[in-house]
This record gives structure tokens, C-alpha cells and sequence, in this order.
């Protein structure tokens, strides 16, 4: 047994672990190096909080970042998508299943923000099941099938074949409902411990619980963001973590299995930690290099022979980089010819790239801004978590 809990036999002949409650006992050792970069996470969320406050737009970054952070989330899951695939979706194309994965996190994410900013719900195990229940909608063999906002009722595993060789088997469905009020108990209570020290133990503890029959990997890190925003020390979901979690993905699940067999909180919560600093570096570096280009991209077009119809252009194009002409001509209202010659022009000066064959309803990508956003996002194989 190690202070995180306890592996059994069950009277099914395998073992499963019980989470001991939050928060660990005995308490976390928050001293030395770990409180310096203890601070150093805070003061990174700090700089993620400063430029989000001075953005002139920053409901285009948080909308950008958040379909960031779903596609990392759901290649550490296996899905197989890149940006350019989530960005290029449009009402006449029919998902794939792997698409269909980003697009419900997408969606997801908006729906707990919508949530925990309202007064009429805080975070609770209700809205996590109705989270996942967004979640989940269609994917992987139906709505039938996955049971979407509906706790387990049976026993599931991770990794292996069956029960007996996997290689970590959650607490049976009694001791789980237990964990989960306990857990729920522990997101309201008062605490002196850091809200992101807590952060990192409740991702731990929830995925230890792994209460649903798919998707916990996905809604475990969805509430990283929740928790974060929930508490009031990120402003804007602009924190796509699991960047650092799909980079040091064999890590990541072996610090979570290092806590269930030797307790080893702090390990845990020093790799959650280096985490939020790298991540949100890249934030803060990645939010500066767009508004650059964003700049010297205005300049070009208002130069070029479109003039400040160019300008309009780009606008559309910071939320939506991935176009058609009939996209363009909807979104500024103006002609399928003036739209055309936009488009034409800004592929000119090298600022669009064709990416779809041919002539007919052709599309085109903001290069310099997708491949700036794309970063860390590049296609890997993968064990599914």
C-alpha cells in the first residue's frame, strides 16, 4: 500500500487499485527545487493572463488554441488528423471518425467554459457527465455503444488483452462511485495547497478513477483547462498542455503510474509543473509571432493591388484559415468575382496556398499562420492511452 491508495485482489481473482482520498496523506513536501518552479508556473500563467488581456481580439487565439489543444489531446488518444484537417472542415464535408473526435473536444471544452462561467454550475461530477457526454456523441461505434455521460457500470482496464494482464486496472464500479464523491468533495473544499498543485492532483485522481468506459484520457485533460479556469487563475483556455503531455507522452503515464505504486506524489506534480512553464512559454511566444505576422501581412495586402479590401481579407482569415471564394464572398459580403480576386491576390504574394486539386471549390490555407499554430502538432504513431 503507498499513500495514493492500495492494489487488491479481487474476489474475480484480479487485482485493481483504490485511490486513497485527496488530498495525500502525508502531505506533499512543496519545499526546495519544487517550490521554485512552484513559482515559476505561476508567474508563466501569469504572462499567459497579461497578453491575453492586451490581445485587440483574443476570442480568435482562445478559439485557435482550444482546437489546438483538443487535436493534441486526441493524438495522444491515436487519432490520426493534423490541423490543416480540423481548420479545413466545412458543412458540405462528412467528418471522419478521427475529425469527429476533435470536433466533439472542440465542443466540449466550449460547453464546460459556457458552464463554470455561468453561477448555476460549478464544477461537480454532474457536469463532468455532461462534458463527457458532448464528449463522446457519435464516435467510435455509436451513442449506444459508449454509453456518452453515463458513469461505468463494469469493470474496464488499461493496456493488455483482458483483466488479468492489463497494465493498470481501475477500482471496481462500487469502490469507484466512493472515489468519485470523495473526489467531488475534494474539488469544493478549502485547502492551502496552491491551486495548481491541486490541479495536478486532480487529474491524477480522476484518471486513476477512469470512470467512464471511454474518453477519460480526454476529459481528464479537458479539466486541467476547466479546473484552471474554474479557480480564476487563467483567464483564457489558452493552455493546450497536453503539447508537453503528447512530447513526453510515456513519461506522462509513468508518473501516474509511479504515484499509484510508490505514492510518489511530487514527482507527479514537478513533471505537471515543467509542463505549465514550457507550455505556456509557447503560448505567450506563439501569441507574439502571429500578431507579427498579422502586422506584416496587413502591410503587404494593403499594398498590393487589392488595397484595403485586403485587410478585410486578413481578418477572416485569423478565424478562419482555411477558405473557398464562396467563403470569402459570404463573410465580406461582396461579389464571387471581387472574392475571387482576393483570393488570387493574396495567393500571389505568397500570403495563400492552394491545397485542394483543380478548379472547382478549391481551397486555400493561411500558410505562414497554420504552420506557426501547427507546431507540435505533427502526425506520430502512437499506443492509444
Amino acid at each position: 500500500m503507498s499513500r495514493s491508495g492500495t492494489f487488491r485482489k479481487t474476489l474475480q481473482g484480479y487485482k485493481a487499485f483504490f485511490p486513497a482520498p485527496l488530498p495525500p496523506e502525508p502531505a506533499l513536501q512543496l519545499d526546495g527545487e519544487l517550490s521554485l518552479l512552484l513559482s515559476r508556473a505561476d508567474r508563466a500563467l501569469g504572462a499567459i493572463n497579461t497578453i491575453a488581456s492586451v490581445l485587440p481580439s483574443p476570442e480568435l487565439f482562445v478559439a485557435m488554441f482550444i482546437q489546438k489543444e483538443a487535436l493534441l489531446s486526441s493524438q495522444i488518444e491515436g487519432t490520426q488528423s493534423s490541423l490543416v484537417d480540423v481548420l479545413g472542415l466545412d458543412e458540405e464535408t462528412e467528418p471522419t471518425v478521427d475529425l469527429g473526435e476533435v470536433i466533439n473536444y472542440v465542443q466540449a471544452m466550449n460547453f464546460g467554459l459556457e458552464r463554470i462561467r455561468s453561477d448555476e454550475f460549478p464544477m461537480s461530477l454532474r457536469l463532468l457527465r455532461e462534458i463527457h457526454a458532448v464528449l463522446m456523441q457519435q464516435v467510435r461505434g455509436g451513442k449506444d455503444a459508449l454509453t456518452p455521460g453515463e458513469l461505468r457500470q463494469s469493470q474496464n482496464w488499461i493496456g493488455g488483452s483482458n483483466l488479468r494482464n492489463a497494465r493498470f486496472v481501475p477500482p471496481p464500479v462500487e469502490a469507484m462511485h466512493e472515489a468519485l464523491h470523495a473526489l467531488e468533495n475534494y474539488l469544493h473544499a478549502e485547502s492551502e495547497l496552491p491551486v495548481l498543485v491541486r490541479c495536478a492532483l486532480i487529474h491524477f485522481q480522476f484518471e486513476t478513477i477512469h470512470p467512464f468506459n471511454d474518453g477519460n484520457g480526454r476529459l481528464g485533460r479537458l479539466l486541467i483547462t476547466l479546473y484552471l479556469v474554474w479557480r480564476g487563475v487563467l483567464d483564457e483556455p489558452m493552455l493546450y498542455l497536453s503539447a508537453y503531455l503528447k512530447v513526453h507522452q510515456q513519461e506522462y503515464y509513468d508518473r501516474l503510474t509511479q504515484v499509484r505504486v510508490d505514492g510518489n506524489y511530487e514527482a507527479w506534480v514537478r513533471f505537471f509543473l515543467e509542463g505549465v512553464v514550457v507550455v505556456s512559454n509557447q503560448v505567450v511566444s506563439t501569441t507574439r509571432r502571429i500578431q507579427r505576422l498579422e502586422r506584416d501581412d496587413t502591410d503587404r495586402l494593403i499594398q498590393s493591388s487589392v488595397g484595403p479590401s485586403g485587410v478585410m481579407l486578413l481578418r477572416l482569415l485569423m478565424r478562419q484559415p482555411v477558405v473557398r471564394v464562396k467563403d470569402v464572398q459570404q463573410a465580406l459580403g461582396v461579389s464571387y468575382n471581387k472574392a475571387n480576386t482576393l483570393i488570387t491576390e493574396a495567393e500571389r504574394i505568397g500570403i495563400l496556398q492552394q491545397i485542394t486539386p483543380g478548379r472547382r471549390n478549391r481551397k486555400f490555407k493561411y500558410k505562414a499562420y497554420i504552420d506557426i499554430l501547427s507546431e507540435g502538432t505533427e502526425l506520430q504513431l502512437s499506443d492509444q492511452a
